[in-house]
């Protein structure tokens, strides 16, 4: 109690602080020291990385609905049936893509995201840059993560380009795509120094590939947080594009697609890259250890909640979760739902519908700043399930500050009979 009310004084003091530095001249340097002064007391004493999520034990499951909202699933992709080779051509020992235009992330609130897809469309001759990705993919500046799927959408609605994406990739089969002449947009988990805590924690990255060497067994990617031309070593990729799923997105031109489906082979089939992810998964879950058996265990409910069963991937989400608890706090992956919804549809559709208000509350409340439509939505969902209708309703309104037109939230008010969200 003694911890909570100091918390409470300092937050009061830190909000009349804040009024002061908005009066001031200087405010708009001022103002984001004083956001990172909130964010760093908030970890102080509410620790992120101590708060985990507990599948409930003997959790009996209801009927789960028979229909998945559709709004919020990846839009389904064509069935591509790639010619296969009848010898493998031996890949080139090195290999270093040009053409790319590099932009960091920097300067602008969290734009890893736009700033990486940029990269990947210029290489194809389009012209903008991270400004005119950005505004579409988080309309709301503080958006805390934009995901894959999000990225390829901007590649359909808003070019002339076309794309893929998957999951289960290989460090293989990126040096093929690289060899065979497409840079490889990758999503990937790693350790980064906070600006705003001072620590060390896990979190969600892109970066875009665009070469291999064979003699120093790195690949060279183009890093937003980073800098261009960054070396990274095979192994350090494989364990950091694991805490992903091993997912990447291939932008292209459709002159271009019988090449690239050639490349990907058994890849060409979104499902077929969904079960050897799972295959992948599944394997790892028996030859890793602690962080990284973690991240196989979860791997192996999202690539079973691509292939709709998702009982099996609800006990394997189960399995990660109680893991995650025996790990040193340090290392704790904790914002992981943060970027991955996976967890998500396997409880609901198992009908496991209070460990989705469960998690999903774990996940709003690791954030400081919770500025995660998605989470909004699916604790609106299960909420509705259970007959809360009221706080399905706040929650649907709260994820479209957030995330404005947001479809999902959209859809789901107005199945509630809800025009629109009451004035604060």
């Amino acid at each position: 109690m003694e911890k909570r009310k100091i918390f409470t004084y300092l937050t009061l003091g830190l909000m009349f602080l804040t009024i002061i530095v908005l009066m001031t001249p200087l405010r708009d340097k001022l103002a984001w020291r004083v956001e990172a002064l909130r964010v760093r007391l908030q970890y102080m004493f509410n620790p992120p990385e101590e708060a985990v999520f507990v599948p409930q034990e003997g959790n009996q499951p209801t009927l789960p609905p028979t229909s998945t909202p559709e709004a919020a699933v990846t839009p389904p992709q064509a069935v591509f049936t790639a010619t296969p080779a009848m010898t493998p051509t031996p890949l080139p020992d090195r290999v270093e893509l040009k053409g790319v235009r590099y932009f960091d992330q920097h300067g602008l609130w969290n734009y890893c995201a736009p700033a990486n897809l940029a990269m990947a469309l210029s290489f194809w001759g389009w012209t903008g840059d991270r400004t005119d990705v950005g505004p579409v993919v988080k309309p709301f500046e503080k958006d805390k993560n934009v995901m894959l799927y999000e990225l390829a959408d901007y590649v359909r609605e808003h070019t002339d380009l076309k794309v893929v994406e998957r999951s289960g990739g290989t460090l293989e089969l990126l040096k093929s795509l690289v060899a065979g002449g497409f840079p490889v947009l990758i999503e990937k988990g790693t350790y980064i120094r906070e600006t705003t805590t001072g620590k060390v924690s896990w979190m969600g990255h892109y970066n875009v590939i665009t070469g291999y060497d064979e003699a120093e067994r790195i690949f060279i990617v183009q890093d937003s947080y980073y800098t261009p031309d960054y070396k990274i070593q095979y192994a350090t990729l494989q364990n950091e594009w694991r805490g992903f799923n091993y997912i990447f997105l291939v932008v292209y031109p459709a002159e271009q697609e019988q090449k690239l489906m050639a490349v990907l082979g058994k890849y060409a089939d979104e499902k077929t890259s969904n079960q050897i992810a799972a295959d992948i998964a599944s394997q790892e879950i028996y030859t890793l250890s602690d962080a990284d058996q973690f991240f196989a265990w979860f791997n192996r409910g999202t690539s079973l909640v691509s292939l709709q069963d998702y009982f099996g991937a609800a006990e394997a989400y189960d399995e990660a979760f109680k893991l995650n608890i025996s790990l040193d706090k340090d290392t704790r992956p904790w914002r992981i739902t943060w970027y991955q919804t996976g967890p998500y549809y396997a409880y609901y559709y198992s009908g496991r519908y209070q460990d989705v208000v469960n998690l999903t509350t774990n996940t709003l409340n690791s954030a400081a700043e919770p500025y995660l439509e998605e989470n909004y939505v699916w604790r609106a969902r299960a909420n509705i399930v259970l007959g809360k209708t009221g706080d399905a309703v706040t929650d649907l309104c709260q994820s479209l500050e957030y995330h404005p037109d947001f479809a999902p939230s959209v859809e789901a008010l107005q199945s509630l009979g809800v025009a629109e969200c009451p004035t604060k």
